[in-house]
């Protein structure tokens, strides 16, 4: 491992690439970053955070003059009981633990062979539990040493063992570094950890790591698991306030949807079909909070993520984005406003939507059904990028539309259609330039805090995304609230909300089409005249003959 100093800081770098694949890539500037963080809005990028960690024939990784396998990292909260009785279930409540069970270690038969049957302890192996704050105790730094594990030469100075990883205590804190020995006796090729539970009596971010120093262990294997607990349950301190989160959510979403069923309820008769849409978004909303809230619960009691759950809350939180998004697509189209329907565009609505909902399934699922870290910033890309660039189509798609809604409304001097759709822009704006902000913040966040110190605030950055999306739903339904007069939103043919768009392009342009324009003028006129021969002398079949003359 290299390093700039001494194994605290050799310590620094695996901890960096163990918890920031994307940031440990050279390959990606500042702006690639900023590009995904946006257009991906940050959805959330809630890791796998098993707080039951399997090991299934692990191997050891050379650092330095050390080996080492990383078990884990959780923010754990401090025991709120003093003291730890693990015989009956009620016992746990108020306890943050790490507990070791089954942990076995299993070296080379080569390896085995060299040793003498008579001799009780021919290999070490360590279990090292760190909190971040505490990572320069770890190693030779304060010995001006770039070693990890202990040499003849820090032994004669009385620092440490020879074989063992050097670890300085901290007198202030004696539950600084913890140190778990494990030894293999004669030529058994394999030993067992004894089981055994470490408290927790300080909150911070703790990572765990299985280290030894002999290089004749080479090649040597671990499987087992590890559990972590908070006081709270086995939920990781870094997701522990998403769960009330998401519960509170329930409960808006729920008042949204009971506030717009009333509305539905009441002004049955002028629904249009824009309403069916936001009332499925509603629906969705409420059902993705709800799901996750009970996979957060049932992980928080079991400490491992219920496999069915989660799939239905990926599958509803993708379904979801994909709907709201062609919700806010069509509406900026003016569906149901300006046009009746989305005309021959409507294929490629779909094409887009179905595309999105795909490559967001895909990313949803690797992000919390497989553990993110043990994919490579490249592969990360390839998941991340087709989200981003349908995202980028979506937004430019959106501002495009808003812009020919607006021109043609300010044409046809639809004033009500034309405030409502101004408001409606200026709502977007406002959502556009918080999400550059807080992007800003994400980043900021992300690069002054590699090592998760900050974990306990980390949940606010998924939670503002989720947030920002029910804003812009209650915006949407606010604007498009059924009510006793459709006809201020509502398309219209009477209103020449049939414009054709390229009159409006050619107005837009500055040009002038006075024939056309004059025809439609003519149209409207003689629209105005049968309507009144209809109202004086109640013909019918008149009206028909002049509608079919045009």
């Amino acid at each position: 491992m290299t390093g700039d100093g001494g194994g605290g800081v050799r310590l620094w770098f695996r901890f960096r690439h163990s918890l920031l694949d994307l940031h440990s890539n050279g390959s990606y500037n500042l702006f690639t970053i900023f590009v995904i963080l946006y257009l991906t809005c940050s959805t959330s990028m809630t890791h796998v955070h098993a707080s039951i960690h399997d090991y299934e024939n692990e191997t050891f990784i050379h650092r330095s003059n050390s080996f080492f396998f990383h078990g884990g990292s959780e923010g754990l909260y401090a025991s709120r009981v003093p003291s730890f009785n693990d015989t009956e279930d009620n016992s746990l409540n108020g306890k943050s633990f790490i507990r070791f069970e089954s942990i076995t270690f299993r070296r080379t038969k080569k390896s085995a062979e060299n040793k003498n049957t008579m001799q009780q302890k021919t290999g070490l192996v360590e279990a090292i539990i760190v909190q971040v704050k505490d990572r320069n105790n770890i190693g030779g730094a304060y010995l001006n040493s770039d070693a990890i594990c202990c040499t003849p030469e820090h032994a004669d100075s009385g620092s440490c063992k020879v074989g063992e990883v050097i670890i300085r205590q901290n007198p202030d804190d004696p539950g600084g570094p913890k140190r778990l020995q494990t030894f293999f006796e004669g030529k058994n090729e394999e030993t067992k950890m004894v089981l055994q539970t470490v408290d927790i009596s300080s909150t911070g971010m703790y990572y765990l790591y299985f280290m030894f120093c002999d290089p004749e262990l080479k090649d040597t294997t671990i499987s087992g698991r590890t559990v972590w607990r908070n006081p709270d349950g086995y939920l990781p301190g870094k997701m522990m306030p998403l769960m009330t989160f998401y519960g509170l959510m329930s409960l808006a979403y729920l008042f949204l949807g009971l506030f717009w069923f009333l509305r539905f309820v009441q002004y049955w008769k002028d629904i249009i079909h824009l309403h069916y849409h936001i009332t499925a978004v509603i629906g969705l909303g409420m059902c993705e909070m709800a799901l996750w809230y009970f996979e957060y619960s049932n992980f928080n009691s079991t400490g491992s993520r219920p496999i069915v759950i989660t799939l239905w809350a990926v599958t509803f939180t993708a379904v979801k984005k994909t709907v709201s998004r062609l919700l806010i697509l069509v509406v900026s189209m003016g569906y149901g406003v300006v046009r009746p329907t989305l005309g021959g565009i409507t294929s490629r609505v779909y094409f887009l939507g179905v595309a999105y909902f795909v490559a967001s399934e895909a990313l949803e699922l690797v992000e919390h059904l497989g553990n993110i870290n043990d994919f490579s910033g490249k592969a990360r890309l390839f998941l991340v990028l087709p989200v981003a660039l349908l995202d980028a189509s979506f937004i430019l798609w959106t501002f495009s539309s808003l812009s020919k809604t607006l021109e043609k409304l300010q044409i046809r001097k639809s004033m009500a259609k034309l405030e409502l759709y101004r408001k409606f822009t200026n709502s977007l704006a406002v959502t556009v330039l918080l999400s550059v902000l807080w992007i800003g913040y994400e980043l900021y966040f992300n690069a002054s805090d590699p090592l998760s110190e900050l974990w306990r605030r980390a949940w606010i950055i998924p939670a503002f995304w989720t947030l920002l999306a029910y804003v812009i739903l209650l915006v949407i339904c606010i604007l498009w609230a059924p009510s006793q007069n459709p006809t201020r939103y509502a398309y219209s043919e009477e209103t020449g909300d049939d414009f054709d768009e390229e009159v409006v392009k050619l107005a837009g342009s500055g040009i002038k089409v006075s024939g056309d324009m004059s025809i439609m003028l003519e149209r409207k006129d003689r629209k105005a005249l049968v309507a009144a021969d209809h109202h004086v002398f109640g013909g019918h079949g008149e009206d028909k003959e002049e509608d079919k003359r045009e």
